[in-house]
Order: structure tokens, then sequence, then C-alpha cells
């Protein structure tokens, strides 16, 4: 399995919405909530390569972008590949 981490605010509806497909597809992933603590998220911004909107999700130490992108991701049979699941 691929490692995951996935930058998260608590209540943010696209955070639970990508943890939500993470969680079906059985995957564990690491998960960091950047509520409140501008250090976390100056470093999720520096390692997203600037992007500053919550989920930022990485594969392998790769940006693969947010919820909207790990959802296309799936749609287009990539994600499992990404993700190391065998079918």
């Amino acid at each position: 399995m691929a490692k995951v981490e996935i930058y998260t605010w608590q209540t943010c509806p696209f955070c639970i919405r990508a943890k939500s497909l993470l969680d079906q597809k059985g995957i564990i992933y690491e998960e960091h909530r950047i509520d409140g603590d501008p250090i976390a998220r100056a470093a999720m911004i520096k390692r997203a390569m600037g992007r500053t909107s919550v989920p930022q999700i990485f594969i392998e130490n790769k940006s693969i972008g947010g919820c909207d992108d790990l959802y296309a991701l799936d749609h287009k049979n990539e994600l499992d590949r990404l993700l190391g699941i065998m079918d």
C-alpha cells in the first residue's frame, strides 16, 4: 500500500468527503489537522507548492491536489494504481 497523507480542517466538508473515499478503499492514511495551527498550515502550503485550500492530499510524497482531484483520479480508474490496490 502507498503512503497517503492528508491535510485537513476538522469541519471541512471536502476533507470529510476525501477521507470517506479513502476509508471506503480501506486506505490507512496519516491525517494532519491544521485547524488553528499556522505553522502546520504554512508547512502544508509549502509542501503543496502554494496551494492554500484543504484538503491537500499526498500519495507517496507526491501532491495530487484536493478532494476533486482525488475523485477525478478515481473516476479515471487511476487512483487504485497510485494507492497500490490490486484487483
